[in-house]
């Protein structure tokens, strides 16, 4: 592959930007922190990608060490793609553009994709911050249903669907108060008291919500 282009300064900022600085390579460590996926799923999860250029974010992402490729076994057969320990570090990064850009979502354009789970970064730092506890929590909107893994230290800090093993909580609102929450104009414990929240669950962070 030709080298890729760099800003060669001495800078840690401009270093950082010659990884994860180029189009696409960000929102592909937002996908891969749900885990593993296959470049289909990939795809199919950044509207306005071309297959060309993702193929080529994944090589250089696997090159520069922030991503591996491995094939899952039979009868799976497929490739998938995951973050490595560096790309995982990537998630406060994200959570910090997300805070800064948070008051950019206050008009939902026409032209704008949306997916459930583009919710779920924004979401797991509101929680975190309400330092309610941990624990694995579902959310479910009108748009879809997604879970989170508050607290988790590695592997995926999110997924999509139903939790793949019994949730501690259980967080059902509208699409309007989940982007609320997620800009931050309203704080998730304040959703829960207002009713814009119902929270079912056994876990200690339910009990938290509710109490």
């Amino acid at each position: 592959m030709p080298p890729r282009r760099r800003y060669d300064q001495y800078c840690s900022a401009a270093r950082a930007l010659d990884l994860v600085g180029d189009r696409w390579t960000l929102l592909i460590v937002r996908e891969l922190l749900a885990g593993p996926r296959r470049y289909t799923d990939l795809h199919a999860d950044l509207p306005g990608v071309s297959t060309d250029v993702l193929a080529s974010r994944l090589k250089d992402m696997e090159r520069d060490g922030l991503t591996a490729r491995r094939k899952l076994p039979p009868p799976g057969a497929a490739y998938v793609y995951e973050l490595t320990p560096r790309g995982r570090d990537l998630l406060p990064v994200l959570h910090a553009l997300g805070e800064w850009g948070s008051p950019e979502l206050a008009e939902l354009r026409p032209t704008d994709a949306v997916r459930a789970h583009w919710s779920a970064l924004p979401l797991l730092a509101a929680l975190g911050a309400a330092e309610l506890g941990i624990g694995v929590t579902e959310v479910a909107t009108e748009d879809g249903e997604f879970h989170l893994y508050v607290g988790a230290e590695d592997g995926p800090v999110y997924g999509h669907g139903p939790a793949p093993v019994a949730a501690d909580a259980r967080l059902v609102m509208d699409a309007a108060t989940c982007a609320e929450v997620c800009r931050g104009e309203v704080g998730i414990a304040d959703a829960v008291r207002a009713g814009r929240v119902t929270v079912t669950g056994d876990g200690a962070l339910a009990k938290a919500l509710r109490d």
